[in-house]
């Protein structure tokens, strides 16, 4: 198996929990937020049973094309998912309430399924992991953006 690929970020929003969950649950206006979402088929709230296929387009010269299943879903509170295609693993989303809005806190373990993803991750771990991180770092930014602002 290629190596795994961890991810555990956690970030502030000015919003309460349930405005949070709301604009995660817009989900028909992901691809306006989100350019380098290249293809996405998910439609309507997060629920359990439910699978988006996704292409994601990093500033590298490659696309990852995955699937996310979501195995359980705390309305407003946790998502957890199972990721399948170019990458596997899963994923899990908890929204926690603050004195001053909430905070999201993503988590993640990862791993090129895709022969050519794993060849470049055993080669050249660290550009995998710049897209990796860009997708996660300019996904909030614009999340921020784009669902709060526009």
């Amino acid at each position: 198996m290629a190596a795994s690929f961890h991810s555990d970020r956690s970030w502030h929003f000015d919003v309460p929990p349930d405005q949070l969950w709301e604009r995660v649950n817009a989900t028909s206006e992901y691809p306006s937020w989100w350019p380098w979402l290249h293809e996405f088929d998910g439609t309507g709230p997060i629920t359990e049973g439910s699978r988006w296929s996704c292409a994601v387009s990093p500033p590298l010269p490659y696309t990852v094309r995955f699937v996310i299943e979501f195995r359980r879903v705390f309305v407003g509170r946790a998502v957890e998912s199972e990721i399948s295609g170019d990458i596997a693993g899963w994923a899990r989303l908890t929204i926690d309430d603050r004195p001053d809005g909430s905070s999201a806190r993503l988590e993640s373990a990862l791993h090129p399924t895709n022969l050519l993803l794993r060849g470049v991750g055993s080669l050249a771990r660290p550009l995998i992991e710049f897209g990796h991180d860009w997708i996660l770092d300019e996904g909030r930014r614009q999340f921020v953006t784009r669902a709060f602002h526009d």
